[in-house]
């Protein structure tokens, strides 16, 4: 670390810098240590081992439905949308158990979940989904980023289901592409710019959420996979790809399990990969994930929306997934009106040159929410594009409004990371600033820039190295 860079991050971190000898090609220790909150290693994992206590996956009965049965051909042309449909009404009228999906290419629109069902996909199995909009209705009740309304059917989804997975080692292919959905976020007419302001708006005017109904006619892109106030929730295994949007979305949802799944969708436009939002009890474990955007979002409602509903997301752990592309690798917002609290991550693995940052939290005075108690540790980040920990106020370039958030209790510990432009970029704002952040046994090495760091009470660097050089305070 230059001189310069030395100095400066003294004069923004508002304390004196150990001096710090340079280490070479040691590694930052694993030490016990108390976060901004007072929890210690031993406290925050007896917090997750309470966590995951309530975390049970749905289990099912030993009953076996093959949508082959039921009229579906997987021969990549034949319609199986009634066929599927058929089994997983089938499935759940006999009191649930597993809809089968055998090795083939089955083309199907949307696809509804019920009770007690698990959709179970077998080795060499995909699932094609229809690349016309017309698949995808009528409408459903939905959140588009953050907000509610009613608009096409997610690709897979669920409301007000309990007991419900998606399973095995097959393929859920979204079919999004450059002429099919992707090519709604912008260029010339018709795109989403004005569908997106016309929901906002009726969201601030307290318009009900059932006359806000879009669909045929307009250009919100569905989620591939979403589960809409549900409980008891398992995907494991499966592959998802090139959703129109986000790919797994489940909002307002109780006792959530996401493990060994794979999210391969990293071209599209706001293609986000797991997006819990407004839920209770989550874990996401194992999975690997590139995509155009976040590799996993909390989220909790936007605006006055968010503000009407107010459900937070709450009590998540993620632990040993890896992340390739994508804009980053666990993040928080920008949605966080409802407030993002209790996230731990634990042992997870991100690198990409197109990973533009690990971790980061966003967020602005428009949204609001309380973003608290986010407990980051034993990440290990190769390269990235930006920033590796980047928490910021601003988001959309948006520094004024009448709801700042709330953003405190940020705890980072045993994070290395090999090469990226910048170690920090954390902004909060003059009458709103960011506080309690900690960082602790972290390494940052081939940073090439200075860290940027304004408006920020109470940071504390503790066995911290950027370049080789110790810069505590």
């Amino acid at each position: 670390m230059s001189e310069q860079l030395r100095r400066r991050t003294l004069l923004l971190t508002g304390g004196a810098l150990a001096t710090g000898a340079l280490i070479g090609g040691g590694t930052a220790p694993a030490a016990a240590s108390t976060g901004p909150a007072g929890l210690d290693d031993a406290a925050a994992d007896a917090q997750i081992q309470r966590i995951l206590s309530r975390i049970v996956p749905p289990r099912f009965p030993d009953r076996w439905f093959d949508i082959t049965e039921f009229g579906a051909v997987g021969d990549d042309a034949t319609d199986c949308t009634a066929a599927i449909r058929a089994a997983i009404q089938a499935c759940h009228q006999a009191g649930g158990g597993h809809v089968v999906v055998p090795a083939g290419n089955f083309r199907t629109g949307a696809v509804h979940l019920l009770s007690n069902v698990d959709l179970h996909l077998q080795e060499g199995s995909r699932l094609a989904f229809s690349q016309d909009p017309a698949a995808y209705l009528p409408v459903v009740p939905t959140r588009y980023e953050g907000t509610e309304c009613y608009n096409y059917s997610p690709f897979v989804y669920a409301y007000r289901q309990r007991n419900i997975a998606v399973t095995g080692s097959g393929v859920l292919d979204g079919r999004a592409d450059a002429t099919h959905w992707w090519d709604w976020t912008g260029g010339p007419p018709p795109n989403e710019g004005p569908d997106k302001t016309l929901l906002l708006t009726m969201a601030a005017d307290g318009v009900p959420v059932e006359q806000r109904v879009f669909g045929e006619g307009h250009y919100l892109r569905p989620n591939l996979l979403q589960f809409n106030r549900c409980q008891n929730i398992l995907l494991d295994g499966i592959t998802v790809k090139d959703s129109p949007m986000w790919n797994i979305h489940p909002v307002l949802c109780r006792n959530v399990t996401i493990r060994d799944v794979t999210v391969d969708s990293p071209h599209g436009p706001n293609n986000d990969g797991i997006d819990p939002e407004s839920c209770t009890d989550v874990l996401i474990e194992r999975c690997t994930i590139s995509t155009g955007d976040d590799c996993i979002a909390f989220k909790a409602g936007k605006d006055a929306d968010g503000r009407r509903v107010n459900v937070p997301t709450r009590y998540a752990v993620v632990r040993d997934c890896e992340m390739a592309d994508g804009n980053g690798g666990v993040t928080a917002g920008s949605e966080t009106t409802g407030g993002v609290m209790d996230i731990y991550v634990r042992d997870c693995r991100m690198s990409s040159p197109r990973l533009e940052r690990a971790i980061r939290i966003k967020s602005n005075p428009q949204r609001g929410g309380t973003i608290a108690n986010i407990d980051v540790r034993r990440v290990t980040v190769g390269q990235a594009a930006d920033a590796v920990i980047e928490i910021v106020l601003n988001y959309a370039n948006v520094i004024t409004g009448a709801y700042p958030p709330d953003v405190h209790g940020i705890t980072i510990s045993q994070l290395t990371a090999v090469a990226a432009p910048r170690a920090l970029n954390l902004l909060g704002l003059v009458d709103d600033p960011l506080r309690d952040i900690w960082l602790h046994a972290c390494r940052f090495d081939q940073m090439e820039e200075e860290n940027s760091i304004q408006y920020v009470e109470d940071l504390r660097l503790d066995q911290v190295w950027i370049n080789g050089v110790r810069v505590d305070n």
